[in-house]
């Protein structure tokens, strides 16, 4: 939804998936997309082979980080490279690609409201340790990408990066008894991608339904922002530009 509406108002737009059958569904789902770059953003090397194929495609005004694996695992499911699968595709990926990718204008992170009930001791990442709790592993990435879209606003102050809320919607993993207005779920990625509107060209804030929401407090914690880089770099081998 948000890709077909960037293109409605003008815009080129490349999509992402996790494999070719996906790929060419996306194309067909989204008439008038550029193309599309191919990977599973659970496998660190996967990641890596997006990253490369959006540099090679050229500069990008705007990356939105908007996949994402919900809260219903019932155990802890292993990546090939040995981390929890929420963990791997809602904050390492995330992490990786925009470290890779060319610097665009804008970046755009989904978090979610449960980002409140996240751990901000940021122990234990791998679930090694703790006993399973699929909700608190998902609430504890979507604390993490906030963290990230912050600290990168941080760190490269000519780069626009803000999080968002989409609210709980009927998509897959929200479920078929979500409250929230799905046709309001992506309107704030894209204005946040692409206006020219004031109150969307702005850096490390949080929004819901374009409007400004406070996050949880230890976001805005730089040391706490570091932390989660730097443990995103020894699990990847990936080093976020300073």
């Amino acid at each position: 939804m948000a890709a077909q509406l960037l293109i409605e108002q003008g815009h080129a737009v490349v999509l992402h998936a996790r494999n070719e059958a996906r790929s060419n569904e996306a194309l067909k789902g989204v008439p008038g997309a550029e193309s599309v770059v191919t990977g599973d953003l659970s496998s660190i090397r996967q990641t890596r082979s997006v990253a490369e194929q959006v540099n090679a495609l050229g500069a990008f005004d705007a990356v939105i980080h908007n996949a994402g694996v919900g809260y219903r695992e019932p155990q802890r499911a292993a990546t090939e490279d040995g981390l929890p699968h929420v963990f791997a595709v809602n904050t390492l990926a995330p992490y990786i690609l925009t470290a890779l990718i060319r610097r665009p204008k804008r970046l755009v992170y989904l978090s979610s409201m449960l980002h409140h009930q996240g751990d901000a001791s940021l122990k234990d990442l791998n679930w090694k340790d703790r006993p399973w709790q699929g909700q608190q592993a998902y609430s504890d990435t979507k604390l993490h990408d906030a963290l990230l879209a912050f600290a990168v606003a941080r760190l490269w102050p000519e780069v626009l990066s803000n999080a968002l809320e989409p609210g709980w919607v009927a998509t897959k993993m929200g479920g078929p008894a979500a409250t929230d207005d799905l046709n309001q779920g992506h309107r704030t990625q894209v204005w946040l991608a692409a206006s020219d509107d004031p109150a969307a060209k702005v850096t490390a804030e949080y929004f819901y339904h374009m409007q400004r929401l406070t996050p949880k407090r230890e976001t805005r914690d730089a040391e706490l922002q570091d932390k989660l880089l730097d443990a995103c770099r020894k699990f990847s081998e990936v080093e976020l530009p300073r």
